[in-house]
């Protein structure tokens, strides 16, 4: 093998990880976000309340999504844990829950089947993340992670785009089995292409190798102060991005008086372009201005959620449902900026036996309080302002998820403070 033959390969298992990482994280987002196109048409055929709708979009995935998440990392962390079968088995289990959704005859069976479904989708970005970043070189991880947490607003659209044209034409059923299917497929993929880079370790080696134990973990993640600040303005970014997300398309459905399918397409389409674009872009612009000056890795994400606020305001205000949507576009690339920059400084503020376990830990904040509670939260102030909102209770508690866009963005702010002191100075 020549010289530039070797130093191609690392490159080249980079760039196939991701690729394949990227399709499974699609999978990951759209089986876990198909329920939010779906929720109308759920709730009229299961007769749901708002509460309802909250906890089955949000509360019965987060909870044993989170919570699963932090062992199951401290498996992926140990040496000798093979973090692609992890995934693939995870993209099994996830896949077939999703299709039980479409067999559900009432809200508990449809609960206990999204419970199935964030069980399965626990093992697989803190094992991905550590994947990646033990290919990634540090100067190119935050584009990485971007590059696989395109999943995100791909998996999205796909999602609300299919979700919604299956759902007017066939049901709301047909729409969860045709989306779970498929995953399963994917899983043999995953399990006979890709490899874990330590597999390539003896056993002895592996066994032989330090690990650290879970309190040991969890005490160096947070010495780092950046890590808490990082994860405070994850958690209260995922809260609003989830809530607003769920009731952003009830709010077309219920105000504007779309069906499914056209909300799941206009919007599926346009947020789907508009989070990527910024998915990716907040990676780019982290690598690009964040070599010189490490605090510029979150400077992208502290000034977006600022800039998206008034945007965002004006597209719940006006009445015509295009000019809404064209309205909402940039804030959903502004509000996406954060994705990539949060999960790389993550992987690079802690040791390596330690990074499944940060993405976990990360991870637990953002769905626990974002997915969980933010679509739930949202519902139930919706009920509460109807008697004086009336149709318009959406519409109101949507105005407040935007101004409350300044949380997150202190926090990212103050957490770029320390990133010159604390990022990448772990061995």
């Amino acid at each position: 093998m020549t010289g530039s033959q070797a130093g191609q390969k690392p490159a080249n298992s980079l760039r196939l990880t991701l690729w394949i990482l990227l399709i499974v994280y699609i999978f990951n987002f759209l089986d876990r976000q198909i329920v939010n196109i779906l929720a109308e048409p759920i709730a009229r055929d299961l007769n749901l309340k708002d509460w309802q709708i909250g906890v089955m979009t949000g509360i019965a995935f987060a909870a044993f999504y989170t919570f699963l998440g932090i062992p199951i990392a401290r498996f992926a962390d140990k040496p000798t844990t093979n973090r692609v079968g992890l995934i693939s088995i995870s993209l099994v289990v996830w896949s077939a829950m999703t299709a039980l959704c479409g067999m559900a005859q009432n809200f508990v069976q449809l609960l206990l089947a999204r419970i199935g479904v964030g069980v399965g989708e626990a093992g697989c970005t803190p094992a991905a993340h550590s994947l990646i970043a033990d290919l990634a070189p540090p100067e190119k991880r935050a584009s990485a992670i971007s590059f696989y947490s395109l999943g995100i607003p791909i998996g999205g659209l796909l999602g609300m785009v299919m979700g919604g044209l299956v759902a007017d034409a066939y049901g709301w059923r047909m729409a969860f089995l045709i989306a779970g299917i498929p995953g399963i497929l994917m899983a043999l993929v995953v399990w006979f292409v890709l490899r874990d880079p330590r597999m390539s370790a003896t056993l002895e080696t592996r066994q032989a190798a330090p690990t650290m134990a879970t309190k040991d973990a969890l005490a160096v993640i947070f010495k780092s102060r950046a890590f808490i600040y990082i994860a405070i303005a994850g958690a209260a970014a995922a809260f609003l991005g989830y809530g607003k997300g769920t009731w952003t398309t009830i709010f077309f459905q219920r105000t504007h008086d779309l069906t499914p399918g056209e909300v799941g397409f206009w919007f599926g389409i346009g947020g789907g372009i508009a989070g990527a674009i910024g998915t990716f872009g907040g990676g780019w612009l982290a690598d690009r201005f964040g070599k010189t000056d490490r605090r510029h890795v979150l400077t992208a994400p502290a000034v977006g959620m600022v800039v998206a606020i008034p945007i965002a305001i004006s597209a719940y205000w006006v009445e015509v449902w295009w000019i809404a949507l064209l309205l909402i576009l940039l804030p959903t690339v502004l509000n996406s900026l954060y994705i990539g920059p949060t999960y790389s400084c993550a992987q690079g503020l802690v040791p390596l036996r330690a990074r499944a376990m940060a993405a976990a830990v990360l991870l637990f904040a953002q769905n626990l309080i974002g997915l969980g509670l933010g679509p739930l939260f949202f519902g139930i102030l919706s009920d509460v302002v109807k008697p004086l909102a009336g149709p318009d209770s959406v519409r109101w508690v949507l105005y407040g998820a935007a101004l409350l866009g300044l949380i997150p963005s202190l926090f990212f702010w103050l957490a770029s403070k320390r990133l010159n002191d604390e990022l990448d100075k772990q061995g």
